[in-house]
């Protein structure tokens, strides 16, 4: 009885990595492993912080806690994406030297959850994206054509998310935002 149980969580485990929230940046469709996702927001007031990357829109309190936004579409080398009724944050969890970073992601609009089999998923392109290769995971196959699955780990670099931590960390600590942004900035 353990077994069948173990086995049921394990499928479910395997069927949970094959499923992908879709979202728009820039009208080109992207997702990311539902296992990453946290929550969707409401797109709402964001503060802003001087010397971050230009990516950086802000940050947010998400339950009492700052949340770094960041904007796919300059990331990914367009303008700064105009504000919508449709417009999101998506919460993700990252990974980074210290630990656990939370970031939003702030993209034009959130679309669906799909399931796409391992085998539909092809590798990332040579060339021919608007993006950097390093940020594709993989082209999820649709029957629309192909998703861009997004590398969340590839998609900040590990200075930049360095530099993100610390603001985050300066936050709750309750230490001067400026001197940690500027000793940041003159890391890079």
């Amino acid at each position: 009885m353990e077994q069948l149980q173990r086995q049921q969580n394990d499928e479910q485990e395997l069927e949970r990595q094959n499923q992908f929230l879709t979202f728009k940046v820039d009208g080109e469709c992207y997702g990311i492993g539902i296992l990453e996702v946290k929550e969707i927001l409401e797109h709402g007031r964001i503060t802003p912080v001087p010397m971050m990357p230009e990516f950086i829109r802000g940050v947010i309190n998400v339950r009492g806690r700052v949340v770094p936004v960041v904007d796919l579409s300059v990331r990914f080398g367009g303008r700064p994406a105009a504000v919508t009724k449709r417009t999101c944050i998506i919460i993700v969890e990252m990974e980074g030297e210290s630990g656990t970073t939370v970031m939003g992601l702030m993209v034009g609009a959130v679309e669906t959850v799909l399931e796409i089999p391992q085998a539909e998923v092809e590798p990332p392109p040579a060339l021919g994206t608007r993006i950097r290769t390093d940020f594709i995971r993989g082209m999820g196959r649709d029957h629309d054509g192909f998703i861009i699955l997004l590398a969340l780990d590839k998609v900040l670099s590990v200075e930049e998310l360095s530099q993100v931590e610390s603001l985050g960390r300066s936050r709750m600590e309750g230490h001067d935002d400026i001197s940690v942004l500027q000793t940041a900035g003159d890391a890079s």
